[in-house]
């Protein structure tokens, strides 16, 4: 054994994290970590629980954790999995933050771990993976701990069941959250901003003409939409619809098309639209701070989910085009997308073959409205491609559904008026998920007055 042992740095990092391990399954018990005469881990005792769990689990692996972590308890069959699971978009970039436990025995069994993967698929890329604290309690008469020399593994009589609960209840937990997302972004977003100290260093401002003194000059505001603006689509209509011929109500003093809206709409959790930045962010402001929201990937995000909602009704609906679309393919990329005719239809796109390197599309989903086809079926058959035709569609919904919803959603660099700004943070609000994209990045930041106020040297 001695002449296999590693550094004595290897050694140790190995033997602090079984004690971390050991530590998370066991909150009410003390532990200490001496080595080479240094103290370099000491956890006093926790109330056992949930709450001394957490405060255990925040003192291992940060207060981000604990801030970004919601509560998992769900019992199937006399089954019991507890602990807790970051938001999608506290995901991070190797699995290293999961810890798996069975009947408080710390194991790496890949059905938990593929479980645990497929309940966040909707919601991370393939490069990232959640976080996640769980533990399983099952009788032991229904779990094989001899898999493993170490008991690294295990294996289950009903891995179905195991399978269907961690699925389930992570799911449930990420449908209660709705639209939040992690608090780290907004942290990370202050830690960019930084006091400018240079002003009074230059040329003192001078604008170039008497318009550029007021909000007319800041050229980051969007100036109000189009009279004849239409839908959005796949928002809710009554509440996104712009009459032709709308003006905004006087501004009092605000920018171009960002008229204060009612003043109740301030105390909704996204709050107020304001403002629209460089045709890509929405600024709304809440009752204690401000909410940025990136349209494109907020957007994105509610095109999913009523795909996904449609879909589980087996009734997506759809719109014909006009005149049909023909799109030049490969002659490979053409066939796997004409294979998968009846699947795609399934999902509310009517394709057929075109001759030996094209497809004719006939009809595309509602929600997309009006969508580039071409760059559409060209994306659909480069993730039929890279996955390979081992897999039914329907078992690579989140892919294709993510591909649609992608080319559907609001483009950066499209001007919203008020309503339709207002229409989008309803529906985040009312939409499960809608605080990250379908690739785990976050839709909106939300910044505390109190944080403001501190970058400006108020608090």
């Amino acid at each position: 054994r001695l002449k296999f042992m590693k550094s004595e740095r290897s050694e140790a990092m190995a033997i602090s994290e079984e004690i971390k391990r050991q530590a998370m399954a066991h909150e009410g018990v003390a532990f200490t970590l001496d080595l080479d005469g240094k103290t370099t881990l000491r956890l006093p005792a926790e109330h056992p629980g949930d709450a001394g769990r957490l405060k255990r689990l925040a003192a291992l692996l940060g207060r981000d954790f604990e801030a970004n972590a919601l509560l998992i308890d769900q019992s199937r069959d006399n089954v019991r999995l507890t602990g807790y699971a970051g938001l999608p978009t506290y995901s991070r970039g190797n699995a290293g933050h999961q810890y798996l436990f069975v009947n408080g025995r710390p194991v790496k069994d890949r059905l938990l771990q593929g479980a645990l993967r497929g309940a966040y698929a909707d919601f991370l890329a393939r490069d990232r993976h959640p976080a996640a604290v769980l533990f399983l309690e099952i009788d032991p008469l229904y779990v094989d701990v001899n898999v493993h020399p170490a008991k690294a593994e295990v294996r289950f009589r009903d891995p179905a069941l195991v399978r269907g609960l961690i699925v389930g209840a992570l799911r449930h937990a990420l449908a209660a959250a709705g639209h939040r997302a992690s608090t780290t972004v907004a942290a990370d977003a202050l830690a960019g901003f930084r006091p400018h100290t240079g002003i009074g260093s230059g040329p003192a401002y001078s604008p170039s003409s008497p318009s550029a003194q007021g909000w007319s000059g800041w050229q980051g505001w969007a100036a109000p939409a189009s009279a004849n603006a239409q839908v959005i689509p796949g928002l809710n209509e009554r509440s996104a619809r712009v009459e032709p011929g709308y003006q905004p109500a006087d501004n009092d003093g605000w920018p171009a098309g960002a008229a204060p809206a009612a003043p109740d709409l301030i105390d909704y959790p996204l709050g107020a639209a304001r403002a629209q930045l460089h045709g890509t962010y929405i600024v709304a402001q809440t009752r204690d701070g401000l909410v940025v929201v990136d349209q494109h990937a907020a957007h994105e995000r509610l095109v999913y989910e009523r795909m996904k909602v449609q879909m589980a009704r087996g009734s997506v609906t759809r719109q014909a085009l006009l005149t049909p679309e023909v799109v030049e393919l490969d002659p490979a990329e053409a066939e796997r997308v004409s294979a998968r005719a009846d699947e795609l239809a399934e999902l509310g796109l009517i394709v057929e073959p075109f001759g030996a390197g094209a497809v004719l599309v006939r009809e595309t989903p509602a929600l997309l409205g009006d969508t580039d086809v071409q760059g559409l079926i060209r994306d659909i058959a480069d993730d039929l491609a890279e996955h390979g035709a081992a897999l039914a569609l329907s078992e690579r919904l989140g892919e294709v559904c993510g591909t649609m919803a992608c080319h559907g959603s609001v483009r950066a660099g499209r001007v919203l008026s008020a309503p339709e700004m207002n229409a989008l943070l309803r529906e985040m609000e009312a939409t499960p998920h809608s605080g990250q994209c379908n690739h785990g990045r976050p839709t909106y930041v939300e910044l505390k007055l109190a944080d403001l106020e501190k970058l400006f040297g108020r608090r």
